[in-house]
């Protein structure tokens, strides 16, 4: 065998570098979903502080043609597609948990009655027919979401089929949907209260909106009428079914040795509630922060 030239070696070695370079850019873009525990769910600020997944009933609902919706300051969301309401917003919550556990943009296998199970609902012909109706319309979602310096467009999920060997749907996550996932843009919401609304539409959109802020800042309850997407066409019936989520709100907390509180006074809602560990390190942050620009 022959000597190998000085030039052909060089191109050894530079083809090698390129695959070590070329494998340490794939590994460096495996992105994740935060790890968070199997009771909370991670939800975007932008969709809790808007009315994406509306306070509404259940049964035939409009189709939205890239319009607005209606959100917090800050927030500009824009989306297509019928409109989602709070089984909606359990079923991609579920999604995200099973998919949190993998890299995004990969499939993601589960079965209707794991998920059922995360879902608190009994496997039946009829809620497998709902779930199956759900998955569809997130599939046949676009929605253009800009938060602070982060912006998302696209579907909530990229792809939804079924295995019909194994019965197991498999459903794909568009990978720059982790930036809905920084730090300061998402949620840990506490599942098991989630659960425990089942059925009151109100108190689920309030909980999660509330549950977004570290220390809520009063808020009227015409801006909580349009926020939540409440088609209620009467302010003072939609008040009082706001006092009743509330009340929900308050008594579910109290059965999970968790502190929330609400007054209205001059049509403002004042809500005091237990922060999260994330959000007590945020608001101490914040005072420490305070505290250094008063000196």
């Amino acid at each position: 065998m022959g000597i190998v030239p000085d030039w052909l070696e060089q191109k050894a070695k530079e083809a090698e570098e390129k695959s070590k370079s070329q494998t340490s850019l794939q590994k460096a873009e495996v992105i994740q979903l935060p790890l968070w525990a199997e009771e909370k769910c991670g939800m975007p600020n932008g969709f809790l502080r808007s009315a994406l997944f509306g306070a509404i009933r259940r049964g035939s609902r409009r189709y939205l043609q890239q319009e607005k919706v209606v959100s917090l300051d800050g927030i500009e969301l824009i989306y297509t597609g019928q409109r989602l309401d709070q089984g909606d917003f359990d079923v991609w919550g579920a999604a995200l948990q099973f998919a949190r556990q993998q890299n995004l943009g990969e499939e993601c296998r589960f079965t209707a009655y794991s998920m059922l199970k995360v879902l608190d609902k009994t496997d039946t012909g009829g809620n497998r027919k709902v779930l199956d109706n759900r998955l569809t319309r997130l599939k046949a979602t676009a929605v253009r979401i800009k938060s602070g310096r982060y912006s998302y467009e696209g579907s909530l999920l990229d792809a939804i089929y079924r295995d019909e060997d194994t019965r197991e749907y498999i459903t794909v996550l568009n990978p720059k949907m982790h930036v809905l996932f920084a730090a300061d843009q998402f949620t840990q919401l506490d599942w098991n209260i989630r659960q425990a609304l089942n059925g009151k539409p109100l108190a689920q959109w309030l909980h999660g909106f509330f549950a977004s802020h570290a220390k809520p800042l009063p808020i009227s309850i015409d801006k909580l009428h349009k926020l939540s997407g409440s088609e209620s066409t009467e302010l003072w019936k939609f008040t009082q079914t706001l006092r009743k989520s509330l009340d929900q709100l308050v008594s579910t907390y109290q059965q999970h040795r968790l502190s929330f509180s609400y007054e209205i006074t001059d049509n403002l809602v004042h809500v005091s509630k237990t922060p999260s560990k994330s959000q007590r390190f945020h608001l101490a942050k914040k005072a420490r922060k305070k505290r250094k620009s008063s000196t």
